[in-house]
Order: structure tokens, then C-alpha cells, then sequence
């Protein structure tokens, strides 16, 4: 898996840290606050209807302004598109900053590899602003595996003009690098994040979130390796790289 390659490419949420179902509770309460309209929604519909509205704006400027315009359209609300992206900011502020954690065995994933000698880099649709709130508050992320001690580079959303499943953060993070595509895998949760490895030509691992459950199917077929957790992947590697 990790033979003849230079750079291992994380995706960040539902892949290096447990946070999808923490960001459907946090669009949970943005729609319940801005709906003028009597609601039924559940945690796991959220996050699908988020992750179809962010692949149908993936070209947009903004992607996840847009996603606030739909939700203000959908929910009758008289804020705008604006207000509601920003409401979404404040609700998301302490569990940015105190709540989200890296999935079991993650950072010892991220300390091997470094120790190894891997580029790591992070490409992310998670924008600056979050970024920030994990390197500089979040304690479980800083005391485990400071991103600035870990990643070489970090590509957030706001890094490139078309979010995935578009290559574009991709082809970006090779012309940084001066890599080829042969020397870099990636490592994603869904299948937007699959889709946009498989796009820019770069094999795929899947790392198993129950959020991407629905889509379980397609993920398989387009990603080379598949992993439950992170300590089946730590495993996989060391055996790889240990037994020659």
C-alpha cells in the first residue's frame, strides 16, 4: 500500500477525527433555530442532505455559503444566507474547540508515518476558520497530534476554488509537492472524498465512518484498500513496511 509512495494525503472529517455526527448536531440546531416551518429530521438525514448539497456546489465560489442559502430557502428563514453561515460559526465554536477528538489510533497512525519519513499533507473542505480552532484551542487534537508537527502541508476549503469530489485540491497539493500521482495515496471516509482521489487519479483507502454507511457500496469499488479503524490500518502498515 505504502511502497514506492512519498506522500500520504488525509481528508479530515469522518476520516482523521470523529466529528460527522457532531456536525449534523450542530446543523441539527442551526435548522431548528432558523426554520419558520414545523420540522421532522433525524441526525443521519442532515448529514446526507449536507453532503448532496456540498458535491451539487462544489463549483460554486462558496460551497458551503450556498449550502446556508439552501437551508434558509428549504426552512423559510428570513435570515440570509450570510447570517445563517455565520450562526453556523457560533454554534460550531465550542465544539471546534473542545468536543471533536481524532478517532481511536489516528494519531499513532500520523506519528509512525512522520516517523518514517512520509510526507503527510491534509486536504480538507473544512475551512480556515476551523483549522485554526483545532491547532490553537482543541486539546485533544494538540495533546495527541498538533497538525503543525504532523502535516506538511494543509489544504483547507478555502485553498482551492472547487471543493470535492473535484480533483482541484489534489492536482494542487502534486505541483506543491513536485510529486508525481503514483508517489501519493489518500486516505478518505467518503464518497465525495473517493471520488475526488479517483478524479485526479490517486488510489484511494477507505477508512470505515458509519456516516458514509448509505454509500458503503460504491465507496468499496472505488478505493483500493479498506480499513474498519485505524489500528487495522497501523497493523496492515507495519507488516508492509517491517517485513520486507
Amino acid at each position: 500500500m505504502l511502497r514506492n509512495k512519498k506522500v500520504v494525503i488525509f481528508d479530515l472529517d469522518g476520516t482523521l477525527i470523529d466529528s460527522m455526527g457532531i456536525w449534523n448536531e450542530i446543523d441539527e440546531k442551526l435548522i431548528k433555530t432558523i426554520s419558520k416551518i414545523d420540522i421532522d429530521i433525524d441526525n443521519f438525514r442532515i448529514g446526507r442532505q449536507r453532503d448532496l448539497k456540498l458535491k451539487e456546489y462544489s463549483k460554486c465560489e462558496d460551497a458551503y455559503l450556498e449550502y446556508c442559502g439552501f437551508l434558509k430557502e428549504k426552512y423559510k428563514s428570513e435570515l440570509t444566507k450570510e447570517d445563517i453561515r455565520k450562526l453556523r460559526y457560533e454554534i460550531a465554536d465550542k465544539y471546534l474547540k473542545e468536543v471533536i477528538d481524532y478517532k481511536p489510533n489516528a494519531e499513532e497512525l500520523l506519528k509512525y508515518l512522520k516517523e518514517k519519513d512520509y510526507i503527510l499533507v491534509l486536504a480538507t473542505t473544512t475551512g480556515n476558520n476551523a483549522i485554526e480552532k483545532y491547532k490553537n484551542y482543541n486539546q485533544n487534537i494538540i495533546n495527541k497530534a498538533n497538525f503543525e508537527d504532523m502535516f506538511t502541508l494543509i489544504c483547507a476549503k478555502e485553498s482551492v476554488k472547487n471543493v470535492k469530489p473535484d480533483p482541484e485540491v489534489h492536482y494542487k497539493i502534486l505541483e506543491e509537492l513536485n510529486v508525481k500521482k503514483e508517489e501519493c495515496i489518500i486516505i478518505e471516509d467518503s464518497i465525495i472524498g473517493i471520488e475526488a482521489a479517483k478524479n485526479a487519479g490517486i488510489e484511494a483507502v477507505a477508512i470505515y465512518d458509519k456516516f458514509s454507511d448509505i454509500d458503503r457500496e460504491e465507496i468499496n469499488k472505488l478505493s483500493k484498500y479498506r480499513f474498519n479503524n485505524f489500528l487495522e490500518m497501523l497493523k496492515y502498515i507495519k507488516e508492509e513496511l517491517e517485513n520486507v
